[in-house]
């Protein structure tokens, strides 16, 4: 089973205002035992939104948004990615992610659940997804 632990974006990340040495290590830290564990899929921060841009749809017309987006709460700013054999031991490790905030304040990380292609059953779709290496992650050892 995979999991995204995702970090939500605040006025701070949205500034452009790096993370201090300590937050850091932290993290860093955290993601070594990670590593160690054999869970690790992925992890990264996102730059703020001010350097992105969404694509809006309307039918098959697409449209460009350049950012940045206002609704801070609702933007992401990194994210982790581990496998793991339970929810219960996703769980436990999403309680060990450090307070991402600059001053240790109060915040809220996601926890979120990946589909995997079993999940959508037998379908040539699904056989073109394997066949290119999407959804499919083999665990760490």
């Amino acid at each position: 089973m995979r999991y995204m632990i995702i970090v939500k974006a605040t006025k701070d990340s949205e500034a452009g205002v790096m993370p201090p040495e300590h937050l850091l290590a932290e993290m860093a830290a955290y993601h070594e035992e990670l590593a160690a564990a054999g869970v690790l899929v992925d992890a990264s921060g996102l730059q703020r939104t001010a350097l992105g841009w969404r694509i809006r749809y309307a039918g098959s017309k697409r449209t460009v948004v350049d950012g940045p987006f206002a609704e801070t709460k609702e933007l992401i700013a990194g994210y982790t990615l581990i496998q793991v054999k339970s929810r219960e031991e996703a769980l436990e490790w999403s309680r060990r992610f450090p307070n991402p905030t600059l001053d240790g304040g109060d915040f809220e990380i996601e926890v979120r659940r990946l589909f995997e292609l079993e999940d959508f059953g037998a379908g040539e779709a699904v056989d073109r997804f394997r066949e290119i290496g999407v959804g499919v992650v083999e665990r760490q050892t």
